[in-house]
């Protein structure tokens, strides 16, 4: 679509199922819901090292569409167990706290693998940074 950019998939399954992990329209980016998985494969068996993982690769979409991490105005967490919460909003601080976005953090009772234990979706907006 013109004026859409999109993240070239990253995973079979994104080709499979036709979504984009990132679009960036206008001066808008919506990043889809990210889960911590490791160059190799590997999962994280920790949920702070997972949340790690999901906003490093979160702010490196925005980033190669032209953002940064003080674009970002939204966040949405999703934990598998909410004995987690705590160490996820850390990891969420450690990244987001100078953007001052705002987020939701709720329980859900799965993810689609089980070794999941966090998933992260994000949307920023260009030319927000204060």
């Amino acid at each position: 679509m013109p004026g859409h950019q999109r993240i070239a998939p990253g995973s079979p399954f994104e080709e499979q199922t036709g979504f984009t992990r990132a679009i960036r329209v206008d001066n808008r980016i919506l990043v889809s819901g990210t889960v911590g998985i490791e160059a190799d494969g590997s999962v994280a068996a920790d949920a702070a090292a997972q949340a790690d993982r999901c906003f490093a690769l979160i702010l490196d979409h925005i980033a190669q569409m032209g953002g940064t991490a003080l674009d970002l105005v939204r966040v949405r967490i999703f934990v598998t167990d909410m004995a987690d919460a705590d160490a996820v909003s850390a990891s969420f601080a450690r990244h987001c706290r100078a953007a001052r976005p705002t987020a939701t953090l709720v329980g859900i009772a799965a993810l689609y693998d089980p070794r999941w234990k966090v998933e992260i979706e994000a949307e920023a907006v260009l030319g927000t940074e204060s």
